[in-house]
């Protein structure tokens, strides 16, 4: 099998920097985590706040804490640090190789949609923005580590676009209809996401959009040869 991770984000409209920000960690028993926050408000205040979230749940993954212990622990210092006065959604993404698993954690009113043998999951159990309340806890969801799996996770921007005309995204039927074959890429699958939420805004989005896709695909279906090289790629417009 191969695992592959694409991020496609865009700045709020007008705006010079995105309050979004998305990492990748290597777990210390082998596989990777995604880590994405979403900073409250926008703009350099948000990117504070998410690099603050971002720097420490990848510190404690990295470390062996494992998803939901890191997310509580990431609150926990969020709230100190700020003083329970800046909130920010967190999603962490692992392929777990120890576990052999998918490890999906939640702190965000945005769902995470899960596509899996050509059947689609909307992950939406109720879960709070971190920093803020006490007692927040992530709601954690696991699979199996599988083939032909897809996970889609996104902040606000992407999950809110078209509410201005009236016409909301609709990423299940999306991500069913671009990905029908375990030959579309996970790069593909996010781009097409973020398309589509550019589309609806009028290329104007009214907050900061970000798209994280985690994909497990198997080599035969790929039609590719298992070599053992990992790779990674980035397009980092300035």
């Amino acid at each position: 099998m191969e695992v592959q991770v694409a991020v496609a984000k865009v700045n709020k409209y007008a705006s010079s920097e995105s309050g979004d920000t998305v990492e990748i960690i290597e777990r210390p028993r082998g596989g990777l985590s995604a880590v994405m926050a979403d900073g409250q408000r926008s703009g350099r205040s948000a990117k504070v706040i998410s690099n603050i979230v971002v720097r420490k749940a990848i510190s404690l993954l990295a470390e062996g804490v494992r998803d939901g212990a890191a997310a509580r622990a990431t609150h926990d210092y969020l709230q100190v640090h700020r003083s329970g006065k800046v909130s920010a959604e967190l999603n962490i993404v692992s392929v777990d190789l120890d576990t052999k698993s998918l490890v999906i954690s939640r702190n965000s009113h945005c769902p995470v949609i899960v596509r899996r043998v050509a059947q689609t999951t909307t992950l939406d159990d109720s879960s709070s923005a971190i920093g803020i309340y006490s007692k927040t806890k992530p709601a954690i969801t696991e699979f199996a580590l599988e083939a032909d799996t897809t996970i889609v996770a996104f902040t606000d921007g992407v999950f809110d676009a078209g509410a201005r005309s009236g016409t909301l995204i609709q990423i299940p039927q999306l991500l069913e209809a671009i990905d029908g074959e375990n030959s579309t890429s996970a790069v593909n699958i996010a781009d097409s996401v973020l398309a589509e939420a550019m589309r609806l805004e009028d290329d104007r989005p009214r907050d900061d959009a970000t798209v994280l896709v985690v994909k497990v695909c198997s080599f035969l279906k790929q039609g590719t040869h298992q070599d053992k090289i990992r790779r990674m790629s980035m397009r980092f417009p300035l």
